[in-house]
Parts: structure tokens; C-alpha cells; sequence
């Protein structure tokens, strides 16, 4: 027990430097929709995958931390109109998946990173759209000011932790993408979808710090 009240960004910044399971590195597959998908796995060891990183932000509230999502614009190439995490490629001189985080949310929704603390990575996601994502989680420190960018963002919400680390709320689906089925989990909230690789690393975190 940390100490902290549940669901609280303390015990939540405790859970995160204490989580269990397999050291990251190599824990990848033992996690979130890549379990659902093990005869897929293998077909990342062969594809060269772009580096990215995400920020999993978690707001520090007096009644319970909240976590931020994104809307992203129907205009993208990839991903269109889905809720995910701010992030994006990491750039050179990023130099770490914290700093390209923490970049890439300043330029999306405007959180001056002065007001985020990265806390520890999740272990990595692996998306079939290219992509070797690295999940920084953070605790945000309220005060700061969102300024969206219209060209990705068309909106930005927040959803109480308690509510995404609650195995009650994590629905499977699936869809068969280039001829092969795949099964992913979906969040519904507040007439929204979280799913895919959002809802992945969602319950990738619920299995390493709260199950």
C-alpha cells in the first residue's frame, strides 16, 4: 500500500515508480490488446517501426486525479478523428522519449511543460501502423493554460482515473484490418470511444499499477 488515497495523483506517481510485472524492456507483449493479439506479435520483430512517444498526463485534483485525452482532427493522415494521447515522433534533437512528450504536448494542446512531472515509462506499445510508442507517464500540476492546435486537435476532455483503472469499464472489440482480425479494447465514456492504441496503453497501465 502506498499510503496515499487510491486513485490519487501521490499514489498514482508511487504506483508508477513501484509497478509490477516484467522489467519493460521486454514486457511489451505481455500487456494490453497485444495479449489479445499474440499470433500478430511476431510480425513486429521484422518491420522497421518509427520511434514516438506519448504523454499520459494525470492531472492532480483534490477530488481525484483525471487523465487528459485528445480528440484528433478528422484531417490527419493517420488516426483521424480518434481520442488519443498528445504525442508524436521522436525528433533528434528530442534526445529521450520524455523530452519528445513533453514537446510534443506544447505544441498540441499548449501545457507548458513547467507544470508536468515525468514520473516512468509504460512498456512500449507497437502499433501496425508503424509506429514503436513509448508511454511517459506524468502528474500535471493545475494552472496551466491550454491553447489547441486546430490543425491536430479538435478537442480536448478529461476522464477521473478511477474511472479508467475500473476493469468494469474496458470493453473488447474487434475489426479485421488488412484481411486479419484484430482484437482491441474499448472505453466508452461520456458518449465517447476511447480504443486502439489509446485504450492499449490505458489498459496496459491498469494491468502494471492496479490490477
Amino acid at each position: 500500500m502506498s499510503g496515499f488515497p487510491a486513485y490519487s495523483a501521490a499514489d498514482f506517481r508511487h504506483r508508477a515508480l513501484h509497478q509490477s510485472g516484467s522489467p519493460i524492456a521486454n514486457a511489451w507483449r505481455e500487456h494490453g490488446d497485444h495479449l489479445l493479439n499474440p499470433t500478430l506479435n511476431s510480425a513486429f520483430e521484422d518491420i522497421k517501426l518509427r520511434d514516438a512517444a506519448v504523454l499520459v498526463p494525470v492531472v492532480d485534483d483534490v477530488d481525484g486525479a483525471k487523465v487528459i485525452f485528445t480528440q484528433r482532427t478528422t484531417t490527419l493522415r493517420k488516426h483521424s478523428g480518434q481520442i488519443s494521447f498528445p504525442g508524436g515522433g521522436i525528433d533528434a534533437a528530442d534526445g529521450s522519449p520524455e523530452v519528445a512528450a513533453l514537446r510534443e504536448t506544447e505544441e498540441e494542446i499548449g501545457i507548458d511543460r513547467r507544470f508536468v512531472e515525468p514520473v516512468a515509462r509504460l512498456p512500449d506499445y507497437r502499433s501496425s501502423t508503424g509506429f514503436h510508442i513509448t508511454p511517459v507517464l506524468s502528474v500535471v500540476q493545475r494552472g496551466f493554460e491550454m491553447k489547441l492546435n486546430p490543425a491536430e486537435v479538435a478537442e480536448v476532455f478529461e476522464v477521473p482515473l478511477s474511472y479508467l483503472m475500473d476493469d468494469n469499464n474496458h470493453q473488447r472489440g474487434s475489426r479485421v484490418w488488412n484481411g486479419i482480425e484484430r482484437h482491441f479494447y474499448v472505453m466508452p465514456y461520456d458518449g465517447r470511444e476511447i480504443w486502439g492504441i489509446t485504450a492499449g496503453i490505458v489498459r496496459t497501465l491498469y494491468e502494471r499499477l492496479y490490477a
